[in-house]
Parts: C-alpha cells; structure tokens; sequence
C-alpha cells in the first residue's frame, strides 16, 4: 500500500510538470520542482521569464493554482517563481532554444543553430559544453551530429557537475533528438589543478619565510651588540684594574723612597 501511495505520488508530480511545461511551451520554463509540506504543496517554477510566468497582476498564476485545486485535487498549493540569472548556464534553458529554432527555420540550419548557441554559452565563460543532436540531419537518413568546447566530465563520482538537458524538437522530416551538458564556471573540478593558487600558495609561504628570516637576523644583531656592550665593559674593567695597580704601584714606590730618604737623613746626624 505505502508502494502504490509514493507511485501515485510521483506520477501525480510527472503529471503536475508536463501541463506546466504544455502550458507556457519551449523556452519559458527551466525546471520545475515540487515539495510535500505539512501546510501544503509548494510548486517551484524556474524560469528565465518570470514575467512572462506570473502574468499580469498573477493571471497565470491564479489559473495554474485554480487548476491544480481542480484537476489534481492539491488541497493548499503554493506558486513560487525563481528567476535563473544566468540563462547560458542552464542546459534545460539552451536545449529549449535550440529546439525552439529547429522547429521555426528548419532543420537544414541546424549547424548554424548549434555554433550560434555554443559561442553564446563559450562565451558566458563556461567550462565546457557539449551539444548532440540525432535525427534526420540534413539527409533522409538518420545521423548524430556533436558540437562540443572545453572541458566535460562524462563518468565517475564528479559526473554530477555537469548539469544535463534533452529535449526533443519536432520538424517535417521527423524528430530531432537534443541534448545539452554544461559545465559552469563557478564549478569546482577536484582533478583541475589551477597553477595560478599553487604560485599564489608559494609566494604566501615565500613571504613567511623571509619574514621568518628578518626576525631571526634582528635577534642575531641584537645578541651581537649585547656581546659588544659585555666586551667593551670588560676591557674597561681590566684598563681600571691596570690603573689601579699603577697607581698602587706608584703609592709604593714613593713609601718606600720615602723611608729611605727618612733612614739616610737619620744616619747623617748620627
């Protein structure tokens, strides 16, 4: 039973997202979230227009939330509208244009479509970008065309930087199958080693070092006229000990010429 309920659940969400996107069509809406809370269902719509999504004074707003009370018997559904910033960087967002053009002027331009949308994003500074397309392109017979700069991670644990799209674009010879992957720019790569931080890091600890090596030489210095002071005092010390023992010396010498001069005078009366 529990199963069936989260079946239910999640087809009810499929259901939910396919009439919104059928709602305002190609290129308007980007990603369509949907969160169960105890007051209600919130409904996160990303779009790159949200203008366009709300409507006039929330006119479309008000339909969509009429409709999801109708038709799919959601008791308290919250709208909210997230502005994405930087459409080039969206896949969904790209895939959408690409199928959109495709649709409007023809499959035989599909390679200036492709460059046009890939310069567009290479040049929003993005890491990589990828773009396949599969169908009967140009000719009768099917074939898969690929448009691709920079860098793109396609297995392993990092596979989730890339941020994927396909979409599909209806046109006279048949269907066109789309896909889109995208690296941004702001995404951190773990196996990129960017050179410019390690010569940043170095010259921090360059920086260190030498400061490291000023102080220790101040503090050599200082010993060093410590040990200049202590000499100089010592010389002194031993240069008024010589003059002491000068003058000592001298007291004596005159003592003694005295006592004899004193003995010689009493020896001249005698």
């Amino acid at each position: 039973m529990i199963e069936k309920k989260f079946i239910e659940a999640k087809k009810q969400e499929l259901e939910i997202k396919e009439y919104i996107r059928l709602k305002f069509g190609k290129g308007r809406v980007s990603d369509i979230k949907i969160e169960r809370t105890p007051v209600g269902e919130k409904i996160i719509i990303h779009t790159t227009k949200p203008g366009l999504v709300i409507g006039k004074r929330g006119e479309i707003i008000q339909e969509i939330d009429k409709i999801l009370k109708e038709k799919f018997k959601l008791e308290n559904p919250q709208i909210d509208v997230a502005e994405i910033n930087e459409p080039f960087f969206d896949a969904q967002t790209v895939a959408d244009n690409i199928a959109f053009q495709l649709e409007r002027f023809g499959h035989l331009k599909f390679k200036i479509i492709a460059y046009r949308e890939l310069d567009k994003v290479m040049k929003a500074g993005a890491l990589g970008v990828e773009i396949v397309l599969a169908g009967k392109l140009p000719s009768e017979r099917a074939k898969t065309w690929r448009f691709a700069y920079g860098y793109l991670k396609k297995t392993g644990e990092n596979k989730g930087i890339v941020r994927q799209a396909k979409v599909t674009a209806e046109t006279n010879p048949g269907t066109i199958g789309i896909k889109v992957s995208i690296i941004p720019k702001d995404v951190k790569i773990p196996d990129k080693i960017d050179v410019s931080l390690i010569k940043h890091e170095i010259e921090e600890e360059i920086e260190e070092v030498e400061e490291k090596i000023q102080e220790e030489e101040k503090k050599i210095e200082k010993e060093e006229k410590e040990l200049e002071k202590g000499k100089e005092g010592k010389k002194k010390k031993k240069r008024k000990i010589k003059k002491v023992k000068k003058e000592k010396e001298k007291e004596i010498k005159e003592e003694k010429k005295e006592e004899k001069g004193g003995e010689k005078k009493e020896e001249e009366k005698k």
